[in-house]
């Protein structure tokens, strides 16, 4: 007798631990290696790398390890988990990881061509934007990494509620979200642009 899908094992539930680390370490190791044939810094011009850097509109944002799109990344996490655990139910979760991990890659890959580059200046308030350190992709896809694991440990209505704080808070304090920087980036409108100029609400 066929046994029922719920009772099956999940698929790759036999890889080892070990394993799975070995494949995440690949695909952090060719994005930075892709990243670097692609003409980013390893870190910033600066010349020395920060924990944390707050200020938006600067020649340093997205160029050290974290900064406020740091959070943006994580709710990546959030999103992937959803997406790929009802795509693939029945693949072991570290599977679901990977495959998390291969999405954010490309798009960090995507992300700093310099055709995306040009159209965040252009179209956003990003005027400072030149693209990524490696440091600090790498550091947005470990980001997203943390974003899925906590959204696998989190009820589902704890993950929505704490996607919508960060939006919130990232929206009144730098005027910039996950959201916002999709819709800039599709169709830039010049009402969003002028609003986003403004100085921090909170």
């Amino acid at each position: 007798m066929i046994a029922n899908t719920a009772e099956r094992p999940p698929i790759a539930s036999g890889v080892t631990a070990w394993h799975w680390l070995l494949v995440a370490a690949v695909i952090l190791a060719l994005q930075a290696l892709i990243l670097y044939a692609m003409g980013r810094l390893p870190i910033c011009a600066c010349g020395y790398v920060k924990l944390w850097h707050g200020a938006v509109q600067s020649s340093e944002n997205s160029q050290h390890i974290t900064d406020w799109y740091t959070l943006s990344h994580i709710v990546h996490g959030f999103l992937f988990y959803g997406a790929v655990y009802l795509l693939f139910p029945r693949l072991a979760w570290p599977g679901r990881l990977i495959l998390a991990m291969l999405v954010e890659g490309c798009w960090e890959l995507v992300e700093n061509s310099n055709f995306i580059i040009e159209r965040y200046r252009a179209g956003t308030i990003s005027l400072d934007y030149y693209g990524d350190t490696i440091v600090n992709s790498i550091s947005d896809t470990l980001s997203m990494i943390g974003g899925f694991l906590l959204a696998k440990k989190l009820p589902v209505g704890a993950t929505v509620a704490l996607a919508l704080l960060f939006e919130l808070v990232m929206a009144l304090h730098i005027r910039d979200n996950l959201t916002l920087n999709i819709i800039m980036l599709i169709h830039p409108f010049e009402a969003i642009k002028q609003w986003q100029a403004g100085p921090p609400i909170i």
